[in-house]
């Protein structure tokens, strides 16, 4: 037999053969702008000065015109939304037009290019700590 196995919360496996993304996006439910891997966990990017997570390319704009990225207007990419730290830099953030492609590549992208400003977590993580206030640097 052939395809692929998957369990269930309760530990139950199930063969599914000739597997396709939609057979596993049937067994868990998407949320945007997170993998749909089974078992993956949905995630979140993070604005760490004020603990705020970015749900929508406006509110990264501004986080990001803040630490000095700006729009970058590529004729040649329009289905991208890009940022730029400077003409002469070579820092690029290249992310998919719709916020509901946005994924945690993406996210890591950002953390990586922006360390102390930026963090992927856990949605669930994050929604349990609402309250905490992280402190940049802190961990």
């Amino acid at each position: 037999m052939s395809g692929v196995w998957i369990f269930d919360k309760k530990g139950v496996a199930r063969l599914i053969t000739n597997p396709t993304r939609e057979s596993f996006e049937q067994l868990n439910p998407t949320y945007p702008g997170t993998p749909t891997s089974p078992g993956a966990r949905p995630k979140v990017l993070v604005y760490l000065p004020s603990n705020q997570v970015i749900r929508s390319y406006t509110e990264l704009e501004q986080r990001l015109e803040e630490l000095g990225w700006t729009r970058y207007h590529n004729p040649n990419r329009s289905d991208l939304l890009q940022f730029h730290r400077s003409d002469d830099s070579a820092h690029l953030i290249s992310l998919p037009k719709s916020f509901a492609n946005f994924k945690s590549l993406h996210m890591y992208d950002i953390v990586v290019k922006n360390r102390s400003f930026f963090e992927v977590r856990d949605s669930n993580r994050h929604r349990n700590h609402d309250h905490d206030h992280h402190q940049p640097g802190a961990r």
